[in-house]
């Protein structure tokens, strides 16, 4: 589903991705893991064309290269993106924040799909407050919500479980597996919490200074692996 070669990245003189590759299997989680400022966040900015990237290749689908796509163009090829701190309109309604990700479609529908209430139907409920008015883990499930309106065939997600109660992450954990096992959908996932990931991820890669140095099945990540790369 998404194939990166040799990505390089710099912020000023900062070299903050090495030419890193990664694959992205079709109708599976990828879990991104790493401790801060290893370039996770950088990564999915990267593929979304939010930050430039100063060589390699960004193949997604059909060997779409997205790095030389506008921005605008990768949701419209059915990329989902839910970025850390979830960026909802606060003095929006629930309803409008979600319609606001209709733009995005490829296809012009206009229509929230009921299936975005289905998963989340605490969002149907409060269809009328304001996004401001939400908790966080609310807040969240709207994020998401609004990623999913164009009904991607790729969904990033950067750290959904941050400062949200332990029931919603288990929420959104059965989310992602619902989508990945029922509407066959891909998913690429930065996540810090150990048992998140090994519960709702199909693959792990963790990243240091830049680039990949681990990589594999989710039962392959070791207490070795977390010793050397993610502990504090």
């Amino acid at each position: 589903m998404l194939t990166i070669e040799k990505l390089n990245q710099y912020y000023g003189e900062s070299h903050t991705l090495w030419d890193l590759d990664l694959m992205v299997a079709a109708g599976q989680c990828t879990c991104v893991m790493g401790r801060n400022g290893v370039g996770k966040t950088t990564l999915l900015k990267a593929i979304m064309g939010e930050v430039k990237v100063d060589s390699g290749s960004i193949r997604y689908a059909d060997d779409v290269e997205l790095t030389r796509r506008r921005v605008e163009d990768r949701s419209r090829l059915g990329i989902g993106y839910v970025p850390q701190g979830r960026q909802i309109f606060p003095l929006l309604t629930v309803e409008e924040n979600l319609r606001t990700g209709l733009a995005a479609r490829g296809d012009g529908r206009r229509t929230i799909p009921e299936r975005i209430y289905e998963l989340f139907p605490v969002l149907e409920e409060m269809r009328h407050r304001r996004g401001g008015d939400l908790s966080g883990g609310q807040q969240q499930q709207l994020a998401i919500g609004r990623a999913l309106v164009i009904e991607p065939r790729l969904l990033i997600l950067d750290e959904p479980g941050e400062g949200i109660q332990p029931n919603i992450v288990t929420l959104i954990g059965q989310v992602i597996r619902k989508l990945i096992e029922e509407d066959g959908l891909t998913v690429l996932l930065v996540e810090q919490k150990l048992p998140f990931a090994r519960r709702y991820a199909d693959r792990f890669v963790i990243m240091d200074r830049g680039r990949p140095v681990a990589k594999g099945g989710i039962a392959e990540l070791s207490d070795a692996l977390i010793k050397a790369h993610l502990t504090v």
